[in-house]
């Protein structure tokens, strides 16, 4: 049997891959899976360049899903290239498919097979366990000994959301691409005959993002998986500005266009924009009105404030200033930490003072909160 990372080469895992494939972006449904199973069982079991390949070939119909597969196979097998060739017999699972028969008919039989697919089974589900643990754990509490692993999936999952809303699309009725997949779909309750055509369109997003992410001493627990988090949106945005702010403004718009993230990384750490300092959120907007007020356009501007809301300067200037921004954007959004806290009330002075206009309060403590800002991009 073929494997590679506790993952094994059966009808049931191709199925799984599909599945998870399917819940990342990818385009794929039950006849592109379908489909795979066939290619596979075609490739030949010891054919270990031939299962991406295959699979490649079945799932992806667009040039942002080939984009997209790539970091779902890497991630589903494991991050292995190649995988382990067997000699001797072609194991039982990866037999070619009879015409008519199931595909369950492709799972592995006898019990040596049983055997490995359990030990497949129990590290896929340790794996699972792991990742859902490390979405959901506050940042602040994380042991250290997690951080590696969590800033490997955070970047991976920054990743993918990020190119899940650069390439959304929805499905039209008038004009646009035919959408071969879902015409064929609607067409086989009659026969198979293309008579409605399916459009999709390019799905309308803000053509512009402007964050202010704060740093200051109370979220510094934050900051830097918060840094990421937006340097991932930049990197898949066309038009994103990104601001750090603590007593004062800083741009960061220019340093996150790197190529590397870790390039970035060393920059901002060079760049003095006032980490771990005081807070002053009503001034620091203050500031962007003034200087920077051009990047808000009302018709395709979200706003996006990252911070816990301990404001140590006026109020009535916070709400002031947000009353500014929220007549020039689309949405204006706010993200705190402070929301991930059981029994947190938003009843600080500057939570108060912003609360009025905001369109969007949703908390920003673990990995899964910030993906859930997706459905509000």
């Amino acid at each position: 049997m073929i494997r590679s990372q506790g993952r094994w080469t059966d009808a049931g895992t191709i199925v799984e891959f599909c599945r998870y494939a399917r819940a990342q972006g990818l385009s794929s449904g039950v006849q592109e899976t379908l489909a795979a199973l066939e290619a596979i069982a075609a490739l030949g079991p010891n054919n270990s360049d031939g299962l991406k390949f295959g699979l490649r070939s079945t799932l992806c119909s667009s040039k942002d899903d080939w984009d997209l597969f790539d970091d779902c196979f890497q991630t589903f097998w494991g991050g292995a290239s190649t995988l382990p060739r067997r000699t001797g017999n072609a194991p039982k699972e990866l037999a070619p498919r009879a015409k008519g028969r199931n595909s369950s008919s492709l799972m592995a039989s006898g019990s040596g097979d049983d055997v490995s697919s359990e030990q497949g089974g129990s590290q896929a589900i340790a794996g699972a366990s792991s990742h859902d643990r490390l979405t959901k754990a506050d940042f602040s509490t994380l042991p250290q000994n997690d951080m590696a692993a969590l800033e490997q999936i955070s970047l991976r999952l920054f990743k993918q959301m990020s190119r899940r809303l650069a390439r959304r699309r929805r499905i039209g009725t008038v004009r646009g691409q035919i959408d071969l997949r879902r015409t064929i779909r609607r067409s086989i309750p009659r026969g198979g005959e293309p008579i409605n055509l399916r459009y999709r369109e390019r799905k309308p997003r803000p053509h512009r993002l402007v964050t202010l992410l704060d740093i200051s001493g109370s979220m510094s627990s934050y900051s830097l998986f918060l840094v990421k988090f937006l340097y991932a949106l930049q990197k898949h945005f066309r038009h994103v500005d990104t601001f750090l702010f603590s007593t004062g403004l800083t741009e960061i718009t220019n340093l996150f266009r790197t190529q590397r993230l870790q390039d970035a990384l060393k920059a901002l750490s060079q760049k003095p924009a006032g980490w771990s300092g005081g807070t002053s959120i009503g001034g620091s907007l203050r500031e962007f009105n003034q200087l920077h007020r051009r990047k808000l356009r009302s018709s395709d501007t979200l706003f996006v404030v990252l911070s816990d809301g301990w404001d140590t300067g006026d109020p009535g200037v916070l709400a002031a200033e947000l009353a500014v921004v929220k007549r020039r954007v689309r949405r204006l959004i706010w993200l705190t930490p402070l929301l991930g806290l059981k029994d947190y009330q938003p009843i600080t002075s500057g939570i108060t003072a912003a609360l009025p206009y905001l369109d969007v309060f949703a908390p920003a403590h673990n990995l899964e909160s910030l993906l859930a800002l997706e459905k509000h991009l």
